[in-house]
Parts: structure tokens; sequence; C-alpha cells
């Protein structure tokens, strides 16, 4: 299975467009998005996969992503600040990540097999042990364009690939 990873979205309709298609494009059955949507607009874009998000320093209106995600229906959901996920027997913790002290921990811990963050507006791939730290990158308007990015995770290889929104 194929799992998009995406964060730091900022009400970015574009950017949200052009990676969901990257995601249809890859074969993606389930997003998953590390907080900062900031507003309902680009829940939509996320119609045909299942959405797993947590909450962000820049979500304010959760009544309103609350409201976007039970219309996407299914399985999608928001896990408020901290969600552990388990696709095809692979464990994934997914926070926002302010503190950067608290997602290295929870990589050095070795408890999950990803740990996905956001919030850092930069794009990371490396590995603690047996946990793969994941930062998928960001589509704040002042990120520069090498971490505009968007990662893909094949369970079945447990490898991880990223792929520019701005292509």
């Amino acid at each position: 299975m194929n799992i998009g990873i995406i964060s730091d979205t900022h009400d970015n309709v574009p950017a949200v467009e052009r990676a969901t298609d990257l995601f249809e494009e890859e074969g993606v059955e389930v997003a998953v998005h590390c907080g900062d949507f900031v507003a309902p607009p680009v829940l939509p874009y996320f119609d045909g996969f299942e959405l797993h998000g947590v909450l962000g320093n820049n979500d304010g209106e959760i009544s309103g992503l609350e409201a976007g995600f039970d219309a996407l229906g299914g399985e999608s959901t928001l896990h408020g600040r901290f969600a552990t996920l388990e696709f095809d027997g692979l464990s994934f913790a997914v926070l926002h990540g302010e503190s950067k002290a608290e997602v290295e921990a929870l990589a050095a811990a070795e408890e999950y097999d990803f740990v996905c963050y956001g919030h850092h507006h930069q794009r990371e791939h490396t590995e603690e042990g047996r946990t793969t730290l994941l930062n998928p990158g960001a589509h704040f308007p002042t990120v520069p364009d090498e971490h505009r990015t968007v990662a893909i995770v094949d369970t079945l290889s447990e490898s991880v690939r990223f792929r520019s929104v701005l292509e």
C-alpha cells in the first residue's frame, strides 16, 4: 500500500490540489496530514482518500475541520494532537512536532516504525534504529522549493520517496 504524507498546507489550495493529484498518480489509498491545515477549505481535495490528520499550532478553526472530516466520511479521522496508526503491520506516530526534542525522543524510543511530523517546514528522512523519522515538507509561501514536497511511503518495501508539488 502507498501512503501519502503531507503537512503544513496552510490553506494553500493549489498545493493541496497538486499533492492530491500526485497521490492519485502514485496509487495512494491513505493520506496522513501532520497538521497546520489552518481551515477547512483544503479538505474536499482529499475526497476519495482515507485521510488521517492531527492538529497543528495554526489550526484554529477546529469545529470546521471536524465538520470537514465528517463530510469526507469513511475512515477519515481528525485525531487531535497525536495519532497512533497502523497500516500493513507498520506503526505510525503522527504529530505536528513543534518540539523537535519530543519528535526525536519518539524516534529514539524505537516504539514506532515511522514517526511523521511537520511544523519545521523542512523535509526530513532519517533513520533512528528501527524507526524512520519523516517530515514530508511544507507548503507555506516562504518555504524554499526543495521543501515543497510530499512523501510517499510504500508499506511493502518500507521505502520513502519525496515528490515535489512544483513539478
